[in-house]
């Protein structure tokens, strides 16, 4: 199941700030709720796992996120995520790109979703993935 999702969101930071915080994955990854950092994969990626709640289900990704190209001079970044789901046949893959301005930014994230998660239907997906990225926006506005 594909999914599309875009937010904005405000911050008092000074850009280059927010731009640290978004190109240091084991800063930013933490704030995604549920996002833990395994280790450091390469030189621009992480092994990651994210523990996610469903309705009744609590689900357990394992993979790597990665930014897989960065524009400082225009504060522009695209992280590639890139999961399996543990235990289970699922998986989660998105790629998000970050575009910041002076007062914060824009966050759009294409999601693609498979297994038990995905038999939730795209109503649940949606509501969960957007609850995650307001949430993951308000810790980066204080970053």
């Amino acid at each position: 199941m594909a999914t599309v999702l875009d937010h904005t969101f405000s911050t008092s930071k000074p850009i280059d700030q927010s731009w640290a915080a978004i190109t240091d994955l084991e800063r930013i990854v933490p704030c995604v709720e549920g996002g833990t950092v395994l280790g450091k994969a390469g030189p621009n990626s992480v092994n990651a796992e994210i523990k996610v709640k469903m309705g009744a289900m609590a689900l357990v990704f394992t993979g790597t996120v990665e930014i897989t190209s960065q524009n400082p001079a225009s504060h522009q970044a695209v992280m590639v995520v890139k999961a399996r789901e543990k235990g289970g046949q699922g998986h989660a893959n998105a790629n998000v790109t970050f575009a910041l301005n002076g007062g914060g930014g824009t966050i759009h994230t294409s999601a693609q979703i498979t297994g038990k998660a995905a038999s939730m239907g795209e109503g649940a997906i949606i509501g969960v993935l957007d609850a995650m990225i307001k949430d993951f926006t308000g810790k980066l506005a204080t970053m």
